[in-house]
């Protein structure tokens, strides 16, 4: 349920289905609202290519790249049991 808590719209499932488990409620919100400012990015990066015409092709490729890794890092480090603090989207995540 970790793993899935950090792949995107599927981290409703274990956020939903795993109430008495707070490690994988924890990682699921956090899972949540890293793709809430995933979708707040593309849309910066969506207006930026729309002013500036061929940077967009150079950002989305490189933020999708970036936004990959870091959900491999987040799933690694939670799968050894540690937490990877964001800051402002970790004080965020963890006020609801």
């Amino acid at each position: 349920m970790i793993v899935l808590s950090y792949l995107w719209i599927l981290a409703l499932i274990p956020l939903l289905t795993e109430q008495d488990d707070k490690d994988v409620r924890w990682h699921a919100k956090h899972g949540l609202v890293l793709l809430g400012s995933e979708i707040a990015a593309f849309i910066a990066i969506g207006i930026l290519s729309g002013l500036s015409g061929g940077l967009g092709c150079l950002l989305v490729p490189l933020a999708q790249l970036g936004i990959l890794v870091f959900h491999v890092v987040c799933i690694a480090k939670a799968l050894k049991g540690e937490r990877l603090l964001v800051p402002g989207l970790s004080d965020f995540a963890d006020k609801f």
